[in-house]
């Protein structure tokens, strides 16, 4: 990466870094409520069972022996679930408590990982290699102010030839309001929204409370990111469920997944995307 985006990052992040930090303590908080939540499942996986979901074992197929850089990972359940798969496997993520806890699940399981804590934009500090695969997947992008030095970051760690996989919630869903009733949030990125929480989406009774801040990115504007780095789209899927039961007025679908009580078939609630570089 050039000098020069070197220096567009640092501004960035000087200018954000206080929303960052919130974040950080945000997802500190919520990590010790995950390792035992419901939602994870940890005793589950520990004994075996995969933490990913269909969409993207099917659409990023095989990876045994290949490398695999998994970004904004929390606490590398699904890193580790990779390098079952047989993948050699890098996690980063801002969290330093979510990243000791990554470490001591690679240790428990005897699953062979490297696990990175800083904050993505610093990424090219603290390594510099490329990668087979450059993944990440559900509820990350949205803590980032800024897709061109992230767009940026995954063209400079991925091999040529190597492909980017994002899996996640559709920007739709980002515009509706906690009780999934209303539109409330804008589509596009006009800027960063603040919000008082209670609880995480995992456990919603957790007695803990803290500030979140994060950003709307619509479809274009994340395609059009990873265009500008030279990487070639291809393809882009959307889904009208959720693997997870993580909104409000959610209700099963007889395949497992999650739909929006109401809003059936109406709105999507995933997208994915595999962007090749060439």
């Amino acid at each position: 990466m050039p000098d020069t985006q070197h220096v567009v990052d640092n501004r960035l992040m000087e200018s954000y870094q206080t929303y960052i930090e919130a974040n950080r303590h945000g997802w500190n908080l919520k990590t010790a409520i995950h390792q035992s939540a419901e939602f994870y499942a940890l005793d589950a996986w520990k004994a075996g069972k995969t933490s990913l979901n269909a969409i993207e074992l099917n659409e990023v197929g095989d990876v045994n022996g290949k490398s695999l850089l998994h970004l904004q990972c929390h606490f590398g359940q699904d890193t580790l679930s990779w390098a079952r798969l047989g993948a050699r496997v890098t996690g980063v993520d801002f969290s330093d408590a979510a990243i000791d806890l990554a470490r001591e699940l690679s240790t428990q399981t005897g699953l062979e990982a490297r696990f990175v804590c800083c904050n993505l934009y610093d990424l090219p500090k603290h390594l510099d290699e490329t990668f087979d695969v450059v993944f990440t997947s559900y509820g990350t992008i949205g803590w980032l102010p800024d897709l061109e030095p992230w767009a940026g970051i995954v063209a400079r760690h991925l091999k040529p030839g190597g492909f980017f996989y994002i899996v996640d919630f559709h920007p739709v869903i980002w515009m509706m309001d906690e009780e999934m009733t209303h539109l409330k949030y804008p589509y596009h990125n006009f800027g960063v929204i603040e919000t008082e929480q209670v609880g995480s989406y995992a456990d919603r009774y957790a007695d803990i409370q803290y500030k979140e801040y994060g950003w709307n990115h619509s479809l274009s504007e994340i395609i059009n990111a990873l265009l500008g780095q030279g990487l070639r789209l291809e393809f882009l899927n959307e889904y009208p469920y959720s693997p997870y039961n993580c909104f409000s007025k959610c209700v099963q679908t007889p395949d497992g997944n999650y739909q929006i009580q109401g809003l059936e078939q109406v709105l999507p609630m995933v997208y994915s995307l595999k962007a090749r570089k060439v």
